[in-house]
């Protein structure tokens, strides 16, 4: 993963190869700016070099987004990175809240006039579960903008193109008569039937296009009697009616029919949020590209390339560079945790308290519960090296949750700040 590189005013200047910022920071001539993404600051002022105008690019889901930094003149990913949304996590929570502020007023016995319904939600409205994902992707294009040049946005403003699934004999519009024709349906059957067969429940092999009442027997093209299913299975099924091949199988042909009609949940989040997330993305008075789902399949697909949240966010709109380098890259893992709740106490399941109130003061031995601290521990049970993110106590005994587990009873003086909270926890894979 490239290294950003900032002046010493603070202005972006070219990211920089690992290596180079290793040498930077062992000859003293930069210093550590920022831990993630990796952010070094030159410590000697620099001759007016112009740096490389970059392009983010932003494929958005309702549970993981994908964002990349393209050179569009050489092609190169300069960063990649995948957000994971808070969304339902939100959900619940005000679920919950709701179910024990009914229950406590249930269990007043006094008469409870009723409140005059005179609250009234602004234009533009937006629950807070979907709300959270514009706010996320809004902080780390702002993040990203302060450490490089960024001089446009591209976002994938349509996921899928309802109006062709509906309707997919419609005329008049090239990519149905051109080569991105079926790229849409089978995008939106991909993302419904959750990419396995629907029949044998098989996934990472081939999949085709089927239909659940076959045409022979007057089915339609409706995306709602379309479904997925390996060779095989599509063979085995040929043109028998669904009842007749599954009459042996009632649970699972009651599922299908079940879920041929359901809705997509993530994709009516992406659709519901994908103005205002445009709208935000305006506000940064950079020139902001849109493309849609069936277009980000077809650049990925024409390109070589394999299915990854940062890969399709590097193929999204016309703007996508014939060749693209970097493909094997590290990619940052952020994952949105929220800064802590705004209740007073924990509840138990009745809704009455079962801890005191917290403390007003968040800081302990000048670490806060969500710092991402190193701990070299020398001494006792607990003799190691752990990063993590810490959880504090106000006897100076804190919390280390690592990758793969939490330690626990680890004092304040083996902690060394590497990365203040900021409400998300991170991760590199390869």
């Amino acid at each position: 993963m490239n290294v950003f590189v900032l002046d010493t005013n603070k202005k972006p200047q070219n990211p920089v190869h690992p290596a180079k910022a290793r040498l930077l920071l062992t000859e003293g001539k930069a210093a550590v700016f920022r831990q993630f993404p990796f952010t070094i600051i030159l410590k000697e002022t620099v001759l007016d070099v112009a740096s490389n105008p970059l392009r983010i690019k932003i494929d958005p889901g309702s549970r993981d987004t994908g964002i990349a930094v393209i050179n569009d003149d050489t092609g190169e990913i300069v960063f990649a990175m995948e957000l994971r949304h808070r969304g339902q996590q939100i959900k619940n929570n005000l679920e919950s809240r709701r179910a024990i502020r009914r229950s406590r007023r249930n269990r007043k016995t006094r008469y409870r006039k009723p409140r005059f319904d005179n609250r009234t939600r602004a234009e533009g409205w937006l629950p807070p579960s979907l709300k959270s994902r514009i706010h996320n992707i809004e902080t780390w294009v702002n993040r990203l903008c302060r450490f490089c040049n960024i001089q446009a946005i591209s976002m994938e403003l349509v996921r899928f193109d309802m109006q062709k699934i509906q309707n997919p004999e419609i005329s008049g519009v090239a990519y149905q008569q051109g080569e991105l024709m079926g790229y849409e349906v089978r995008e939106y059957l991909l993302e419904k039937w959750d990419r396995t067969c629907a029949y044998c429940g098989k996934t990472d092999i081939p999949l085709e296009i089927e239909h659940i009442v076959p045409k022979s027997k007057g089915g339609s093209n409706r995306v709602s009697n379309l479904t997925l299913a390996c060779t095989a299975c599509n063979r085995k099924k040929g043109n028998k009616p669904l009842e007749h091949f599954l009459s042996r199988k009632p649970r699972l042909l009651k599922r299908i029919q079940k879920q041929s009609k359901v809705p997509l949940k993530d994709a009516g989040a992406v659709n519901t949020t994908r103005w205002d997330l445009f709208r935000t993305l305006k506000k940064t008075g950079l020139p902001v590209e849109t493309g849609s789902g069936g277009l980000t399949k077809f650049n990925r697909t024409t390109r070589g390339l394999h299915k990854t949240h940062w890969l399709d966010a590097a193929c999204v709109g016309k703007s996508t560079p014939e060749k693209m380098f970097q493909i094997d890259k590290a990619v940052l893992i952020v994952k949105a945790d929220g800064h802590g709740s705004r209740q007073m106490c924990r509840v138990n399941k009745f809704g009455f308290p079962r801890t005191t109130a917290k403390s007003t003061e968040k800081k302990v031995k000048g670490f806060q519960t969500g710092d991402i601290v190193k701990a070299v521990v020398t001494s006792g049970k607990k003799v190691g090296t752990y990063i993590g993110r810490v959880a504090v106590r106000k006897s100076g005994s804190f919390n280390i949750k690592t990758v793969d587990k939490t330690v626990q009873g680890i004092s304040w003086k083996y902690c060394r700040l590497l990365h203040a909270s900021d409400g998300y926890s991170y991760n590199t894979t390869c």
